[in-house]
């Protein structure tokens, strides 16, 4: 059993920045990590993922101003966050599939941006 530690949330104002962390127990290998959010009364939505070749995906809300990365190594994901936006404000989840058949969910961390 995977667990995924995330941390790096808090409250910013329009224009900062934020790096999110996602962190697996234990020594894991062909990983995918995506990174989701989801604001009060919306559905969870993809911001961006990479795969075990680091080959990234982006959904438009983040394009050009997230940037996702990992450090195979320490089985960590990051999620950087620039500029800011209001509308950035959600509960942001990282989603770890492992060979394809297993999947794991972080906890959540509030990012909040205010202006």
């Amino acid at each position: 059993q995977v667990q995924l530690v995330e941390s790096g949330g808090g409250s910013v104002q329009v224009g900062e920045s934020l790096r999110l962390s996602c962190a697996a127990s234990g020594t894991i290998s062909g990983w995918t990590m995506g990174w989701y959010r989801q604001a009060p009364g919306k559905q969870r939505e993809l911001v961006a993922s990479i795969n075990q070749r680091k080959v990234t995906l982006y959904a438009d809300a983040g394009k050009g101003r997230f940037t996702v990365s990992r450090d195979n190594a320490k089985g960590t994901g990051f999620l950087q966050m620039n500029s800011l936006r209001v509308d950035d404000t959600s509960v942001y989840y990282c989603n770890l599939i492992l060979k394809v058949v297993e999947e794991y969910w972080g906890p959540g961390t509030q990012v909040t941006v205010s202006s």
